[in-house]
């Protein structure tokens, strides 16, 4: 498995991982698929990427970090659009991707949020430091370093 930066040639390898996160009720990675070929998201800018992970050719699992468009601070970023597919779930695909997408934010912001509605991906994000939030914008948050 490797993981690495998206790049404008991972458009059609995203397709499989957009269909399925549809069957499975969610549709978060339509609009990042849309907004990536609009060019309103950035896959490798200083303050925002996306990573993949790679089984072979195939992208098994996505995500992302972007500015919180809904704190007025610029060292608040954002965990975006994480998924893992199905037939990869389990092996530590996702603590892996998120564990680089944090290690990357580290030198460009202090604090991380997100949005999540299901119980599983909140016991995801918190088994991996992220803290409960009562917010109208995220549901969880995590400090990269002390402000």
């Amino acid at each position: 498995m490797i993981v690495r930066p998206l790049a404008r040639q991972d458009l059609a390898a995203l397709e499989p991982l957009v269909a399925e996160s549809e069957a499975d009720g969610f549709h978060f990675l339509r609009r990042f698929h849309g907004d990536w070929l609009a060019g309103r998201a950035r896959a490798d800018a200083v303050d925002e990427w996306f990573l993949g992970v790679f089984d072979g050719g195939a992208l098994v699992a996505v995500g992302g970090v972007t500015p919180d468009p809904y704190a007025a601070d610029a060292r608040v970023g954002r965990v975006r659009h994480l998924y893992v597919a199905r037939a990869h779930r389990r092996r530590g695909l996702g603590r892996r991707l998120l564990a680089e997408l944090e290690a990357r934010a580290r030198g460009v912001y202090d604090l991380l949020r997100l949005r999540t509605d299901t119980p599983e991906a909140s016991r995801f994000y918190e088994s991996l430091g992220f803290a409960p939030v009562e917010s109208g914008s995220a549901t969880h948050l995590r400090r990269l370093r002390d402000s």
